[in-house]
């Protein structure tokens, strides 16, 4: 499938599932002090490298962004459905929603102190990785941090594995197969968090977070 094909389809699959989208995950952070501690880290390493502006990308209905504000951080939000940005846009007034793709971001090279990818690369191709995470690299300011999740691949052998996502076809990366695309990047990792899944859970995958900064 082309790239303009996969992206098409994505945008209009979370279109059509925006308002069930937003009900459920709108709470996820108050349940979910792992998330929020490594938020916590990512804001005060943005703050330390000289602050700058947060593009929190993929950021759906937009709570996390009204999170990273309420850290302290100068955060907007970008996302590839127009549905999930008029939401956002309802939800919280205050803040900055726009429309746009992170495979070519509406933003000046090097502006960001930080980027926020919470599983918004789920979606994307293997093939089309590195160009998404060379556009990341560019946006951010020297020292600028990115913190990027995603769900882990169960076999080193296998770096990519497809994944039976509810909304759109979606893959999962063995974390050092993608820590060493960050690094190809120009980006280095810095910490990582790994959790793992509970018995309740759906998908008994690990949940990774990488916390990388731009050298």
């Amino acid at each position: 499938m082309a790239e303009h094909d996969v992206l098409s389809s994505t945008r209009e699959a979370y279109d059509a599932v925006a308002p069930t989208y937003a009900q459920l995950f709108r709470d996820t952070l108050r349940d979910s002090p792992l998330d929020r501690a490594i938020l916590g880290v990512f804001a005060e390493a943005v703050s330390a490298s000289g602050d700058g502006q947060v593009a929190d990308l993929g950021c759906g209905p937009g709570h996390v962004t009204a999170h990273l504000d309420e850290l302290g951080l100068a955060a907007f939000g970008v996302d590839v459905s127009p549905a999930m940005i008029e939401l956002a846009r309802q939800a919280y007034p205050g803040l900055r929603f726009d429309v746009g793709s992170m495979a070519a971001l509406n933003i000046a090279d090097g502006l960001l102190g930080g980027a926020l990818s919470r599983w918004s690369i789920i979606h994307t191709p293997p093939q089309e990785l590195p160009a998404i995470l060379a556009e990341l690299h560019r946006v951010l300011a020297p020292g600028g941090h990115l913190l990027i999740g995603f769900s882990a691949s169960d076999d080193p052998s296998h770096p990519t594995q497809v994944f039976d996502h509810t909304v759109a076809p979606a893959y999962r990366w063995w974390p050092d197969h993608l820590a060493a695309m960050l690094r190809r990047s120009g980006l280095t990792e810095v910490a990582r968090m790994v959790r793992e899944p509970q018995p309740t859970d759906r998908r008994q995958f690990q949940e990774i977070q990488l916390l990388a900064r731009k050298d």
